[in-house]
């Protein structure tokens, strides 16, 4: 019975991920109802407090792209690129890291990318090199982002074992800006030089090469400079409520004192940031809804419903099975699990959902909270098949055809980078873990 449960759950997996969007959730529904009605499995809870500090996330994040915010932090990444052009493979994708750090979401990237593609073209580097590296760079930095749908997941998971925000950023922070300069550096020695490229020489001769961007040096207003203030101030006062315990409220209940837990504190947080936002920033209410940050972020939201609720009803009813031989070696060779989060993330596309579909089957099978942590960079894996948004966008703005998709599928631009980067920081993420836990 439980190879055919299984594979109701698989199944639902990959309809929902060929469905993409809200698919990926409402397919979960569908393997959740016939795990309950078909196979009498009892349902576990849904996973509210994870899609409550989700949607409270999103709600700041879509209201300081609807005043402006984002396009503000891309003039601010020109700038340090345009600067610094011979520099482009670190730069770039440095650039990507840390505006996905702040941001948690790594939409800042569609806008970055055609700006890395026409600085590495006008200084004669291979495009190719700064866009892959940049690219994983805007993932990795998910899994470092204090307010990230994946690490609010974690979050969620981790913290009645008694770890703090402050024990993930200090594992994930180093060890993904340690995997993607790792992946620069693999990057960096990639292809001929672009002066050599013989699909670069083709269309620069058939006159095919166009300027990517236009440079409008357009005034900021200050309701954009105020929304990113406030946005950071929020990221800020999550990281401090989730490193000091102390900064949040205490009650007695019945003789017991009970703290404000994190998914709460999150959830008030970005809120009232998003409303600050609104109001200072006179944003109009109808565009924070219009915005692709919103629009994505609900669909994570979905998806994280139907395939979390599934996943965590089949693994619940089925635990006296897993906890056998599985235990064992997960504990031995705790990398299998990392690669378990790392194919899941192919077929999911999320990082968040993969962390809720598969991470609290690491916690009942008994691997340590920081061993989880350090796999946590593993969840990146959606760069493996060449089709998610952001790899196709870096493939369309490099007009120079150096970033491509291989003859065989998978020879593609973003496969060395990002396998590197992603082994380099698990292997980091392990390490930090020996020294400081």
């Amino acid at each position: 019975m439980f190879w055919i449960e299984f594979a109701v759950v698989l199944i639902a997996i990959f309809v929902g991920a060929r469905l993409g969007g809200i698919g990926l959730g409402v397919m979960g529904g569908i393997g959740l109802s016939i795990l309950t009605f078909g196979f009498n499995l009892q349902p576990t809870s849904p996973p509210i407090d994870v899609m409550l500090m989700i949607v409270s996330v999103i709600t700041a994040a879509a209201a300081m792209q609807a005043a402006g915010g984002l396009d503000y932090l891309v003039k601010l990444a020109e700038s340090v690129l345009r600067k610094n052009p011979n520099r482009i493979t670190y730069y770039g994708p440095i650039v990507s890291y840390l505006f996905t750090l702040v941001a948690g979401t790594g939409h800042v990237c569609y806008s970055i990318l055609p700006v890395i593609s026409e600085v590495a073209r006008e200084t004669g580097v291979r495009p190719e090199r700064p866009l892959s590296i940049a690219v994983i760079a805007s993932q990795q930095a998910i899994t470092a982002s204090p307010i990230s749908a994946a690490t609010v997941a974690l979050l969620g998971m981790l913290t009645p074992y008694d770890f703090q925000l402050i024990d993930i950023l200090m594992i994930s922070i180093p060890a993904t800006f340690f995997g993607v300069l790792l992946g620069a550096f693999a990057a960096n020695k990639m292809g001929k030089d672009l002066k050599d490229d013989p699909e670069y020489q083709k269309r620069l001769k058939e006159g095919k090469l166009k300027s990517n961007s236009e440079r409008v040096d357009k005034e900021v207003p200050t309701s954009a400079k105020i929304s990113v203030a406030l946005f950071i101030l929020g990221a800020f006062a999550i990281v401090m409520f989730g490193s000091f315990e102390s900064l949040r409220p205490v009650w007695n209940v019945g003789g017991e004192m009970i703290k404000m837990g994190m998914p709460a504190t999150i959830e008030m947080v970005m809120m009232a940031i998003a409303a600050l936002i609104l109001i200072f920033s006179k944003v109009k209410v109808e565009d924070v809804a219009k915005g692709n940050v919103f629009s994505a972020g609900m669909q994570a939201v979905i998806a994280i419903f139907g395939i979390a609720w599934m996943g965590d009803t089949f693994f619940a009813a089925n635990m006296d099975y897993l906890g056998g031989g599985i235990k064992e070696m997960v504990t031995n060779m705790p990398w299998l699990f990392a690669l378990a989060l790392f194919v899941l993330s192919i077929l999911l596309y999320s990082q968040a959902a993969t962390i809720r579909a598969l991470m609290p089957l690491g916690i009942a099978l008994g691997i340590p909270a920081p061993a989880l942590i350090a796999m946590f960079p593993s969840v990146n894996g959606y760069f493996f098949i060449p089709n998610y948004p952001t790899v196709v966008a870096a493939i369309n703005f490099d007009q120079t055809g150096t970033t491509r998709i291989g003859k065989y599928l998978l020879n593609h631009s973003f496969m060395i980078p990002g396998m590197v980067a992603t082994i380099g920081a698990v292997s980091m993420g392990f390490l930090l873990v020996s020294i400081l836990f």
